[in-house]
């Protein structure tokens, strides 16, 4: 994916003006060349994208009908320098889809969905191509190869590509396979469009006699939201937002009223039965079946896997059970607990079974009782403008990085805040690494949940002029400077307050911020390879690993400071937090291992009835893997963003706990020293995980930096399963 242009490409900007597309004027006046989201409006997507698609082709067409014989230089890294205009493009399309998006563009985005999967299509089959991929492909066999080792693995990579997308196919084949991909890309548009629309249109309006036992800034985050929504003055809202609803369950004195934001919670996607995502979703799994059985697999997890560090879905399904036996026998142990308090604490009355909106409220209240810990008291000490300079220090003292805040630099929405990154070299002469925006707030027009994007990515397979788009490295090289974004949905806090954290929304802030670090310190010279285009099953490793800082003590007494008073926590709390942080670990496991082992027995399918019930299956499989009562999966399918509003997790959601194994042996490297910024440890981590992206296969990466192969224990440690 890339930014920068070709030569042609920056020729085609130049005759156009702002006026009239700003997607196709120069940016060169916007400082470091960044997008003028100002002027960007929703019609202006479409024509963008078409005179993309065109010079797009053009420069696939140059690439099949080049005269010599194919070699790296005039097939593999043209291939991967191709399509600079539509990139450009579809960098700033896609992430305002996600995350400020309005009716109109959503009509645009259901209107491109079906020709964006096309025009993949039509550049994998374009004629001449692939044949020459191919013949470079065959050649790294050779003896006279001389391409280096990131050469040879780019080669792989983009000829996998190739044979994934149907590039072997008969034309016949080919056809049928454009109309499999471009149905699913309006199917799984239609579904990310359907969640939004049920988080945004649900609240469940207060009154101030409904807040028994919220926190004080879980009613003012309620009240925010109604001030959003333009409800009455003396009304509070809870909606569908994560940072409002989860809370909600966890302290709410209302059983009557957890009940009813929990079953809207559990229902997104099925709200309104014109937004019905079930049969969406079994058409989905139909599509994908007969996707992968084209390509000569039993079922779409097995296709899915092969192009992944686990390889097979029983590699998967060994890891996954591994750790669910004895996350469900804990998660019972809990539950057990849980019942025996009700009894014991709300008296005569408490005769109810523990039920799913309960769990997250006595867990709770025996965590207050058993640990001495209220989650509301930590949340004074995680006010967000503190956590950011966590997360700054953290990259300072582990890479080198200086983030300098550039309030005057406007982006798409006045809560998103943009620095410059700034790294010294060798010689202590510094240069500008990266663009960061930081888009940390709710709206009911972004997409739910948390995750990192990028407007432009790192490379230096290009042709370009501009001095703001580019750095010159110090042997002369010229690289594209990437602008990453990081997107979070915390609860908004009322204008003069600092928004505070829950300890868990710290994580978040910590792990989206580990996958911002591996577009920031990406140093590769190839697009494809660059950054978190890695395989699914490593590209939590950098995020998740990054999380281990922010419960350690060093970093907690420096920046996990009370709001009001400065001080910094106290000793005794963090041993609180830290004897707490075990309880209630079934749960957490159980809640998501299900979701993990449910998308793998919808995707490991080797049919799908015409009359496919998603929700009997998903009732059938829990029940056949006796899920602990009173238990839900994280995620329902009809909200599965995950799985089917894109194929990059589908058979997939495995993945975060693949890349656990990794992240806490990882963190063992820095323990085992002594010093969690240990100099030598930061070195390798940085070399071999955040800044090789795809250049190295990924088991060979991390055992460049573990120094052997990783091992499950560390893990298992962490959970309280060993």
């Amino acid at each position: 994916r890339q930014l920068s242009f070709c030569s042609s490409s920056k020729s085609l900007m130049s005759s156009f003006s702002a006026k009239e597309n700003p997607l196709l004027a120069s940016w060169s006046s916007c400082e470091f060349e960044l997008p003028p989201f100002d002027l960007i409006k929703p019609q202006h997507y479409k024509d963008a994208i078409s005179l993309g698609f065109s010079q797009h082709l053009k420069e696939i067409k140059d690439i099949a009908e080049v005269a010599d014989e194919p070699n790296f230089d005039n097939t593999i890294a043209a291939y991967d320098r191709a399509g600079g205009v539509l990139t450009r493009v579809l960098n700033v399309f896609h992430n305002q889809c996600s995350s400020n998006v309005n009716p109109d563009l959503q009509s645009v985005e259901l209107a491109m969905a079906g020709p964006l999967a096309e025009h993949d299509s039509v550049v994998i089959t374009f004629p001449g191509v692939f044949p020459r991929v191919a013949a470079v492909y065959d050649s790294l066999r050779s003896s006279d190869c001389t391409l280096n080792p990131e050469q040879i693995r780019l080669t792989e990579r983009i000829h996998l590509d190739f044979i994934r997308a149907g590039a072997k196919f008969s034309p016949e084949s080919q056809l049928s396979y454009k109309r499999i991909v471009m149905r699913l890309a309006e199917l799984m548009t239609q579904f990310a469009q359907n969640v939004l629309a049920d988080e945004a249109s649900y609240t469940l309006e207060l009154t101030s006699q409904q807040l028994g036992g919220l926190p004080t800034d879980l009613i003012d985050g309620a009240k925010q939201a109604a001030t959003e929504r333009k409800l009455p003055s003396d009304t509070y809202a809870i909606t569908l937002s994560r940072s409002l609803v989860e809370p909600f369950l966890t302290y709410s004195d209302h059983r009557d009223l957890r009940e009813k934001a929990w079953r809207a919670w559990i229902s997104r996607g099925q709200l309104d039965p014109a937004r019905d995502n079930a049969p969406l979703i079994a058409e989905i799994l139909a599509l994908r079946l007969e996707q992968a059985q084209m390509h000569g697999y039993d079922s779409y997890a097995a296709y899915a896997t092969a192009d992944t560090m686990a390889k097979t879905t029983d590699a998967v399904m060994d890891l996954l059970l591994k750790v669910w036996e004895p996350a469900k026998l804990a998660c019972n142990k809990e539950k057990v607990v849980i019942q025996q308090f009700i009894r014991s604490e709300e008296g005569a009355g408490a005769d109810f079974e523990l039920q799913p909106w309960d769990w997250r409220f006595y867990a709770e209240k025996i965590r207050q009782t058993r640990y001495n810990l209220d989650a509301a008291e930590l949340k004074p000490y995680f006010s967000l403008p503190k956590m950011c300079e966590a997360i700054f220090d953290c990259a300072q003292r582990l890479f080198g990085l200086k983030f300098v805040y550039r309030p005057d630099l406007k982006s798409y929405h006045p809560d998103v805040q943009t620095y410059e990154v700034w790294e010294a070299d060798a010689e202590g002469k510094e240069f500008l690494r990266a663009i960061f925006l930081h888009d940390n707030f709710s709206r009911s027009n972004k997409q739910g949940g948390a995750w990192m994007s990028e407007y432009r990515t790192q490379s230096r397979n290009f042709t370009i002029d501009s001095d703001f788009a580019v750095r010159a490295d110090a042997d002369g090289t010229k690289t594209v400077i990437p602008v990453i974004v990081n997107n979070n949905n915390f609860c908004k806090a009322p204008e003069g307050q600092p928004t505070l954290l829950s300890f868990d929304d710290a994580v978040t802030l910590f792990h989206e911020f580990g996958h911002g670090m591996h577009g920031m310190l990406s140093d590769v010279t190839y697009q494809r390879l660059a950054g978190t285009s890695v395989l699914r099953d490593f590209v939590e490793l950098p995020s998740q690993l990054f999380e281990h800082w922010l419960s350690q003590p060093e970093v907690l007494k420096k920046y996990a400071h009370h709001f009001e008073t400065g001080e910094a926590i106290p000793d005794e709390l963090i041993a609180r937090l830290k004897a707490s942080q075990c309880f209630n670990n079934g749960f957490d496991t159980v809640e998501y291992l299900s979701s993990a082992l449910v998308d793998q027995s919808l995707h490991q399918q080797v049919s799908i009835p015409s009359d496919f019930s998603v929700s009997d299956f998903e009732k059938q499989e829990l029940d056949r893997l006796s899920m602990p009562e009173g238990m839900i999966m994280r995620h329902r399918p009809t909200h599965f963003l995950h799985l089917f509003s894109c194929s990059s997790y589908a058979s997939a959601y495995y993945v975060y706990l693949w890349a656990e194994v990794l992240d806490a042996d990882g963190f063992d490297a820095f323990l085992e020293k002594g010093d969690i910024f240990d100099p030598e440890v930061a070195s390798r981590l940085r070399q071999f995980i955040y800044s090789t992206g795809n250049s190295i296969e990924p088991s060979q990466a991390f055992r460049s930096f573990r120094g052997r192969d990783p091992v499950v224990e560390p893990m298992l440690k962490k959970k309280s399963l060993l």
